[in-house]
């Protein structure tokens, strides 16, 4: 961390910019332990965890499949969202520990309880419905339409 902002310093005092820029311009970091979403390709909307950084354009990255069917596998950092959950991971650690740590922290149910991912379980839920779930989901949002007219009218 002390390295890091020395680096930020070193490189604010050669950009000629102001120093608390660099200190607050990022705050999620491609880093064993970070939990991301895959937003393309065969494993998309699923979340991972990074397990090793192979180079500056790919890391691998495992579910654990188990738990939510992602199989560990290199991928391209462009086909991930980073998350703000982290946990305590060494490069490489073991499907065993990552469970342990998945486990722990409860890092799931907490991805579980944000803004993003109720928004994606949405999306996946109107993607789902059939033909007459859509038909009675138009009708209802008549009647609200209705309603809250009728509610406005009166004011």
């Amino acid at each position: 961390s002390s390295d890091l902002s020395s680096c930020f310093a070193l490189l604010a005092d050669s950009c000629c910019l102001p120093s608390p820029f660099f200190d607050t311009m990022f705050d999620r970091f491609v880093q064993p332990g970070r939990l991301t979403l895959i937003t393309y390709g065969p494993c998309a909307g699923k979340v991972c965890t990074i397990v090793d950084i192979v180079d500056q354009k790919r890391v691998v990255v495992d579910g654990p499949e188990s738990v939510t069917g992602v199989r560990r596998h290199m991928i391209p950092i462009k086909r991930l969202s980073l998350t703000d959950f982290r946990m305590t991971l060494r490069r490489g650690a073991r499907e065993k520990t990552l469970k342990k740590e998945l486990e722990k922290g409860e890092i799931l149910k907490k991805w579980g309880e944000t803004a993003w991912a109720k928004k994606l379980t949405a999306k996946e839920a109107r993607k789902n419905l059939n033909d007459f779930e859509r038909f009675k989901l138009m009708v209802a949002k008549k009647k609200r339409s209705t309603a809250v007219k009728k509610a406005l009218k009166k004011k």
